[in-house]
């Protein structure tokens, strides 16, 4: 199921074509998806990079996108995995307590926000290294929403002429073949200087030209556009809606009725689906997908 089928399915189960609660249907399947990755480890929500530690730096960067670690392993000279044992903070500060504690590192935590980016985590090693070490961290992390066409950049402005100075938010976006983008748009000098998508909509594509209505950026001006230069998701699919679109269906309705605010009886029916599904993809992501026949044996039921 791509995301224009599963947008179609929620307006049809819920029988809402109304255009409010259909510019929120992102909105239902983002929040879907979150309760799903976080109830079911499957192997689509783990991903590997491999970067370095640098001499003398016992902090290690932790990727934008990470979530928790599944395994931090550093390389040796001889390309040998050596896995690192995961610690307490307080434990890695107790046993290095030194600056010329270094070594090869042997043990990690998740050490917090580092003050030169507040919004970002870091991990602390133990002992610091003493040499560049090529790390391979392997973690857990959000996929891409089936959500499709969400505009993530722009490129060049085309900032137009006749514009009220100022900053305005939430500025609806026009034109290209999607809809529900907004952005915050700061004009200077008569022309529009910044656009900062602030909500990427649905179903735009790379190339789309996207303006504003002068009314919307001080009730002057004019030839103002912005091309996008990147969307999230293009093609509308996921590995979830590939694999197990059940959940992610019955996922998503929960939400939408619970925005609708919908009667008792249906909001239990659709939740008790949405538990059945998700029993099953449990099945399969904490059960199936971490075993196999030769270690664990077939199933076998009793024959009467």
């Amino acid at each position: 199921m791509n995301y224009a089928a599963l947008s179609a399915n929620i307006q049809a189960y819920t029988e809402n074509t109304e255009a409010n609660f259909v510019a929120e249907i992102p909105v239902f399947v983002q929040q879907a998806e979150q309760r799903i990755y976080n109830n079911v480890q499957f192997p689509s929500i783990r991903k590997n990079v491999t970067g370095v530690m640098s001499i003398n730096n016992k902090y290690l960067a932790c990727p934008n996108d990470f979530l928790a670690v599944y395994s931090m392993a550093v390389i040796d000279a001889t390309g040998s995995y050596e896995y690192l044992l995961n610690k307490d903070v307080n434990f890695i500060r107790q046993a290095y307590p030194q600056a010329n504690d270094t070594g090869i590192p042997k043990y990690y935590a998740l050490f917090g926000a580092q003050s030169n980016d507040a919004n970002e985590l870091s991990f602390i090693l133990g002992p610091t290294p003493d040499a560049v070490y090529p790390v391979e961290l392997h973690y857990y992390y959000y996929p891409s929403s089936i959500v499709q066409g969400i505009v993530t950049s722009v490129g060049a402005i085309t900032g137009g002429s006749g514009y009220t100075t100022g900053t305005y938010f939430n500025v609806p976006l026009t034109g290209g073949s999607g809809s529900g983008a907004l952005a915050t748009i700061t004009v200077a000098g008569g022309a529009v200087t910044v656009v900062t998508i602030t909500n990427g909509g649905i179903f735009y594509v790379v190339g789309n030209t996207l303006s504003a209505a002068a009314a919307n950026i001080g009730g002057t001006g004019t030839s103002f556009s912005v091309p996008i230069s990147a969307v999230s998701n293009a093609n509308g699919t996921s590995w979830l809606g590939d694999n197990f679109d059940s959940v992610l269906l019955y996922g998503s309705l929960v939400e939408a009725y619970t925005y609708m605010k919908g009667e008792a009886d249906i909001m239990a029916f659709y939740n008790t689906k949405y538990q059945e599904a998700l029993g099953l993809a449990k099945r399969l992501g904490d059960g199936m997908e971490r075993q196999d026949a030769y270690r664990s044996g077939q199933y076998r039921q009793k024959v009467t």
